[in-house]
């Protein structure tokens, strides 16, 4: 297991530096992000309107769905971004650990992260909804349209199986894309990690050859 640790460290630490060496200005690279996410959130959501409910625009409320990209893609911008450098601050806090669970448990912490942003996912979609309410001059109460998305939340988590509590975990985890990339990465280099330990183990004399080959140039 350490041997995945130590690879897996590696992986993450050159990504690290990819990112310090390539960032640049944070007053550049900040409204870029800032506009990555936005553009990540609002293609997010119209995939997951086409895919799980397309007969929305079909509606007389589509006028609605159309105007609620807007605060569902700024505010999700929001927390990507700043999730974006929280990610950051926790991966250089694990690779200043020195024992394989504090690493873990640093880069576990991405799941936190994750929680949070389906919580956020809610208030989004309830303050998003309620903001366009005022706009189409049709004002709603907040609370009732949070109630109205967290009672949906809880009965899709009674019922996944569902139709159309399934819909909305499908719609919730097409939402939260932007949010997993950090723990997909982590994924990703673990299992890369992992597969490049079974590859030395199994063929240990390939992972020599490079050098080998140098040796015998210099020969």
């Amino acid at each position: 297991m350490n041997g995945i640790i130590s690879i897996w460290r590696d992986a993450l630490h050159q990504i690290l530096d990819i990112y310090e060496r390539k960032r640049g200005s944070i007053k550049i690279f900040f409204p870029l992000l800032f506009l990555f996410f936005i553009v990540l959130n609002i293609a997010c959501y119209w995939w997951a309107i086409y895919t799980a409910f397309p007969f929305y625009m079909q509606t007389h409320e589509a006028s609605h769905y159309i105007k609620l990209q807007i605060p569902v893609g700024f505010l999700g911008a929001l927390f990507d971004s700043l999730s974006f450098f929280v990610t950051i601050w926790i991966i250089k806090r694990a690779l200043a650990s020195t024992k394989t669970s504090e690493y873990v448990f640093h880069l576990s912490l991405d799941l936190v992260i994750a929680i949070l942003a389906t919580l956020w996912v809610l208030f989004v979609f309830s303050f998003g909804g309620w903001l366009i309410s005022l706009w189409e001059s049709a004002p709603e109460q907040l609370t009732e349209r949070g109630n109205k998305y967290t009672a949906r939340a809880v009965q899709a988590l009674k019922d996944p199986t569902g139709r159309e509590n399934a819909k909305n975990i499908y719609f919730g985890l097409i939402m939260g894309i932007s949010a997993a990339l950090p723990t997909f990465l982590h994924v990703t280099l673990f299992i890369s990690s992992l597969g490049r330990k079974i590859k030395i183990t199994l063929f240990p004399n390939k992972a020599t050859e490079p050098a080998s080959k140098d040796l015998a140039l210099k020969d």
